[in-house]
């Protein structure tokens, strides 16, 4: 009632006549305009889509449909919302006050109305889903407003639900944001348990038909309880079974070792490139090299070819460009670099990060093999995110994941999970040996470690909440290296599953 009493004073008084005048010029004036009632989904009025305004009296009535749904509101107010929007205070029917938003989609200025009425639309949703789902609990509340102090987003609706003792921490997405969605919920779930003093013994997720199989893998391997629903186009939810997740993991892509300096032209031109100072020659697909100098590739090794180019890439007729790359990319991507602020300089320093971590896998852990180990865009798919891993083998068989992110990013430890829950798959099912990888070496089926390594300043403050849903079978640590980790690569914290670091000392 408050955003309505403020939009009633800020209108413009008129007559039924003078409000349908401006809502016609406004919708005359947009290339491709849309009412927004919160709670429902966008009804487009261009294109020949159905909407009249007809004057009655002392007020407007503003109809809108389309082929499933109509909408019929009394206008008694207008008031500009700034540039590509326009506020229209409202009656329903039985008397109910409201407001209403017309925009046009094609004005970058109503992005946020659209914004909200897709949220508010979420909201509604969730609302429904809710009350089919789990009939008879109670809705203590629903919110989609952001909480920066816990890390909640407002694209993320979230409600509490509770019957008798029981408490439910249920959150809803969109596809934009279903990969936040787990995140969301446990964030979500450990907020109400210190705000409550009680504990939340479950969690719901509803996100979009398509994006379910991550967090299904994931499921299975948290503490909590949890339910999992899927939603499609119409609004209509359907549960998931997520303990029946072995159809969800791709199969693992056969190993074949990159060509050895005998193969042909380009494998000899790998062979001696790598000789270049700074260079890592890297097989990071089954068949091929990768050529990087600070994990940054310039070029790769396919197919018989050399490609090359930083961002662009080119088929080599000679090494000799190629080697001139290599070397100014030395140049200029480097700690003490004479163009700090370089492209090359400052792009991806995950894989910098990597390149770090894969050179010095013992400051990981001395248990470590040098090698195989594999990264993760080949050898299991079925992931895309912005943090990079590596897949390697202990001298006693036991698979460890290594996560990387060089960058604070809240979802870290679920990603991890998401791709360490492949890795056990394919462990458990002798998947590894079967196809390739380590060979010569046993591979233990137990589930694999996982490392989270990142520079100890950027692990996101949620880490230690999340990982502590994590169940005990789920073997993780997280490694911190000092700031200074490009030039003087050293651990500095080091702490296992959710507990809080213990630091080694200043950098």
């Amino acid at each position: 009632m408050g955003a309505v009493a403020s939009l009633r004073r800020a209108s413009r008084a008129g007559s039924a006549a003078s409000l349908r005048a401006e809502v016609e010029r406004f919708l005359a004036s947009c290339s491709d305009p849309v009412l927004i009632e919160p709670g429902e989904a966008p009804f487009a009025l261009g294109g020949g889509a159905g909407w009249a305004c007809t004057e009655r009296g002392s007020f407007l009535l503003l109809e809108a449909w389309d082929e499933t749904r109509t909408l019929a509101r009394r206008v008694t107010a207008a008031a500009a919302d700034g540039r590509g929007r326009l506020s229209l205070a409202v009656e329903r029917f039985g008397g109910r006050q409201g407001a209403i938003t017309l925009a046009d989609r094609a004005d970058p200025h109503s992005a946020p109305a659209l914004l909200r009425g897709e949220r508010a639309q979420l909201l509604e949703l969730l609302r429904r889903w809710l009350a089919r789902q789990y009939p008879g609990w109670r809705l203590r509340e629903i919110s989609a407003g952001m909480d920066l102090e816990h890390s909640m987003s407002g694209a993320c609706p979230r409600a509490l639900l509770t019957l008798g003792q029981r408490r439910c921490a249920a959150v809803a997405a969109d596809r934009e944001h279903a990969a936040q969605a787990l995140t969301q919920a446990l964030l979500w779930a450990d907020h109400l348990r210190r705000r409550d003093g009680a504990e939340v013994q479950s969690i719901a997720l509803f996100v979009p038909r398509g994006a379910e199989s991550s967090i299904a893998l994931c499921l299975r391997w948290l503490k909590t309880g949890a339910a999992l629903f899927v939603w499609d186009g119409t609004g209509v939810e359907t549960p998931v079974d997520a303990s029946d997740c072995g159809n969800l993991v791709r199969e693992l892509p056969l190993w074949a070792e990159p060509p050895a300096a005998g193969a042909g032209e380009a494998a000899r031109w790998v062979h001696e490139l790598r000789l270049e100072e700074n260079v890592e020659a890297v097989a990071a697909a089954p068949g091929e090299w990768s050529l990087r100098v600070h994990g940054l590739e310039f070029a790769r090794c396919r197919d018989g070819a050399l490609f090359y180019g930083v961002f662009q890439r080119r088929r080599a007729q000679s090494v000799a460009p190629v080697r001139r790359l290599a070397r100014e990319l030395a140049r200029v991507r480097c700690a003490g670099s004479p163009q700090p602020r370089h492209e090359w300089r400052l792009a991806m320093p995950e894989a910098w990060l990597e390149s770090i971590v894969r050179q010095r896998l013992e400051l990981i852990d001395p248990l470590l093999l040098s090698e195989p180990v594999y990264s993760q865009a080949e050898t299991v798919q079925g992931t895309g995110r912005g943090i990079m891993d590596l897949l390697a083998l202990r001298r006693d068989g036991r698979l460890t994941v290594i996560e990387i992110k060089a960058t604070a990013d809240i979802e870290l430890p679920l990603q991890a999970l998401n791709y360490w829950s492949r890795v056990a798959h394919h462990a458990a099912q002798g998947d590894f040996a079967r196809r390739g990888y380590f060979r010569g070496l046993a591979v233990d089926p137990r589930p694999p470690r996982l490392v989270l390594a990142a520079p100890a300043m950027e692990f996101h403050p949620t880490t230690e909440t999340l990982l502590g849903f994590f169940h005990p079978d789920v073997e993780v640590e997280r490694v911190g290296l000092g700031v200074e980790w490009q030039q003087r690569p050293r651990v500095v914290l080091r702490v296992r599953g959710g507990g809080r670091p213990e630091w080694n000392g200043p950098d």
